[in-house]
């Protein structure tokens, strides 16, 4: 029977799968480097607890199933996809034009040229995945270490930094991520043809086949001219953060021991304001996501027969509303991948916030307390 003061709590059945996952992480980390499992017993914990939390949370977990989705498939989905993005079915079959949904071997039906929507969807998870994961991946870290510098040494490099971060927030996002999407895709693919070391990487990552060479010029310019719209937001909130970070005991300890600024930033200021770092670059998924469909409707991302969710709309409202699967179904599967990062990130909100994951916890085990002593 358990004591009144036990530690343990009530878990769910998501909390064990957490659990386990967090367990078998550490047990691979402990193989490599024996003795982590008991140095970092605490932050592995901590770890567990967080996910109680989360598990908690019915749109947390919503939105982490939705993202678990949208990554299985931007990984696997070219893979998975019962026909490749470039099979034109129409020339073999006219019969295969603009199919309804639930034609045979047809579930969600065909676009204009008999492709199977389907596959065209699973393949454009592969697209919208990579292009999230470059942008989030560049942009990031520009934001955080022009944002670090900024707040830590202030004066004529923070009035510098952030006037120059001032310029790009003046513009709508969209229409500056339009302007650099229209003027570099030449420069884009001038860099591919010179090197085919990145023409292999680049089509290794989007799965495509060598054709598609020159189409990887407006890829990556979209990717750029999304990293050059991204990273000011960053560097906005960072800077902020670190003006009161560096004012804190801690900092001037740091000084006083003569670490260097590099180590006080990096070591000390940034896992302390991490959290909303996280919190936002969570929400951010989401809207790379759109702004990229929303680039390749205009025309200025993939272009066929590269499989993009955006320009599958665009190609759709042609024909639309009389053919509307074409569009309806791809604007949902842009709408739940969204969704699911926006939701995500509201709750990861909670569970950094140290006063809610508390109270949380608390509730956690004041319930199994009861449990006990009733029994």
């Amino acid at each position: 029977m358990i004591s009144l003061g036990t530690e343990e709590y009530e878990k769910k059945l998501l909390d064990r799968v957490s659990d386990a996952i967090i367990d078998g992480i550490a047990n691979i980390i402990e193989k490599v480097r024996p003795g982590y499992k008991k140095k970092n017993k605490a932050k592995i914990d901590e770890r567990k607890l967080m996910f109680y939390a989360l598990n908690r949370s019915p749109a947390g977990v919503v939105g982490l199933f939705l993202v678990i989705l949208f990554i299985f498939f931007g990984i696997f989905g070219p893979y998975v996809a019962r026909y490749p993005y470039n099979y034109f079915p129409v020339f073999e079959n006219p019969s295969t034009y603009f199919l309804p949904p639930g034609s045979p071997g047809f579930p969600l039906g065909t676009d204009h040229y008999g492709r199977d929507l389907l596959s065209l969807l699973l393949c454009g998870a592969r697209t919208s995945f990579v292009i999230s994961i470059l942008v989030i991946a560049l942009g990031v870290p520009l934001g955080i270490i022009l944002g670090l510098i900024a707040g830590y040494y202030g004066g004529a490099v923070d009035e510098t930094i952030m006037r120059v971060t001032d310029i790009f927030l003046s513009f709508p996002a969209l229409i500056l991520a339009i302007a650099f999407s229209t003027a570099l895709p030449d420069r884009m693919t001038g860099f591919i043809l010179a090197h085919p070391t990145a023409q292999k990487l680049f089509l290794a990552l989007f799965a495509l086949s060598p054709r598609e060479v020159l189409n990887l010029g407006r890829l990556l310019s979209v990717i750029v001219a999304m990293v050059i719209v991204w990273w000011p937001g960053y560097a906005r909130i960072v800077r902020g953060s670190t003006l009161v970070e560096k004012e804190n005991v801690y900092v001037e300890a740091a000084r006083a021991l003569g670490l260097s600024p590099i180590k006080i930033m990096f070591k000390h200021i940034l896992p302390n304001i991490i959290g909303p770092i996280l919190v936002y670059i969570t929400l951010d998924f989401g809207s790379v996501v759109i702004m990229e469909a929303g680039l390749s409707y205009l025309g200025l991302g993939a272009t066929p027969p590269i499989a993009d969710w955006g320009r599958i709309v665009y190609d759709g409202s042609q024909y639309f509303p009389e053919r509307w699967w074409v569009v309806m179904f791809p604007g949902f599967v842009v709408f739940l991948v969204a969704l699911g990062w926006n939701l995500l990130g509201d709750s990861l909100r909670d569970i950094l916030d140290p006063k809610m994951r508390r109270s949380i916890e608390f509730r956690l085990k004041k319930k199994t307390q009861e449990v006990t002593e009733s029994a």
